[in-house]
């Protein structure tokens, strides 16, 4: 009797085993659980207040990896290291490019503010990978992660269907959201210390303007025309990221009066940081235009 117990408390751990995955960034954990719901099981390389570009995976992250099905790749400068050791630590690991089918956009190349353009330029063919905070590629990259668990999982199949449809939804109410919010801005250009909101800036009809270019900051010549360029269009406040350096946009906000509002594009909750996000840019930039 005991026998038969200890096989009917086994069985459903076989029935409901989950699916254990490897993502390189927050937001894709995100994705990932609005696609496979209960059925993944999501360990994510990138931690809160470190950057994708220097990433080095902990000892405990390269075990779970280990045991992994899938690896999500997005695209972000530390796989091009470290995804080839993946394949060594895990050779059965099924690399999933989420970019898969997105045209990515160059990364900003040289400083350009208005028709001012500066003689420090850094020639690069490099693409920004910043493709998450865009609503439209996120549904790409849903799909390509819908693919994948139909692939190792086609049992599954209608549940993943279904969980992607729903998310397109909850993608089209934040696209909807941004349309409104952003309608009737006349003001439209940002400044930005990482040039992340690349994406986002194009999909709603703004302009990014970065500080930095390819991790580099400005020189003071450079740093003097957009701190001018910013007097004279109104700019008075610059976006920055938790993780890095906030010195060259403290210089510009104390020279324009103005202030450093920090936004973090690597949030778990995408859809949080979604809305988040366009309501930080549409609130300055309303108030920009009023002044």
């Amino acid at each position: 009797m005991k026998r038969i117990l200890l096989f009917l408390s086994i069985i459903p751990i076989f029935l409901y085993a989950k699916i254990n995955v490897t993502v390189s960034i927050l937001p894709q954990k995100y994705f990932v659980k609005k696609i496979a719901g209960q059925e993944a099981n999501v360990e994510v390389m990138v931690l809160p207040g470190n950057e994708p570009a220097t990433y080095e995976p902990k000892p405990r992250q390269l075990i779970h990896l280990s045991k992994s099905k899938i690896y999500f790749s997005i695209g972000v400068p530390f796989e091009k290291t470290w995804i080839p050791r993946f394949k060594s630590i895990n050779p059965k690991l099924l690399i999933i490019n989420t970019a898969k089918g997105i045209k990515k956009r160059d990364l900003d190349s040289s400083y350009s503010f208005d028709r001012i353009k500066t003689k420090q330029k850094i020639k690069s063919s490099a693409k920004d990978p910043h493709i998450w905070l865009s609503p439209v590629l996120v549904k790409i990259i849903s799909l390509n992660i819908a693919n994948a668990f139909i692939k190792i999982d086609p049992t599954h199949k209608k549940i993943y269907l279904t969980n992607l449809k729903n998310f397109y939804k909850e993608i089209g109410n934040i696209i909807a959201y941004g349309n409104t919010k952003f309608k009737n801005l006349k003001k439209r250009e940002f400044i930005v210390f990482h040039p992340a909101w690349g994406y986002f800036a194009e999909e709603f009809h703004l302009k990014q303007i970065p500080i930095q270019i390819e991790e580099k900051s400005p020189k003071i010549s450079t740093l003097t025309k957009l701190i001018k360029y910013a007097k004279k269009e109104n700019i008075k406040t610059i976006f920055v990221q938790p993780e890095f350096s906030k010195k060259s946009a403290n210089v510009i906000a104390e020279n324009i009066h103005g202030r450093v509002v920090a936004l973090n594009p690597l949030e778990e909750n995408w859809t949080k940081s979604m809305k988040k996000a366009i309501n930080s840019f549409s609130k300055v930039l309303s108030n920009e235009q009023n002044k």
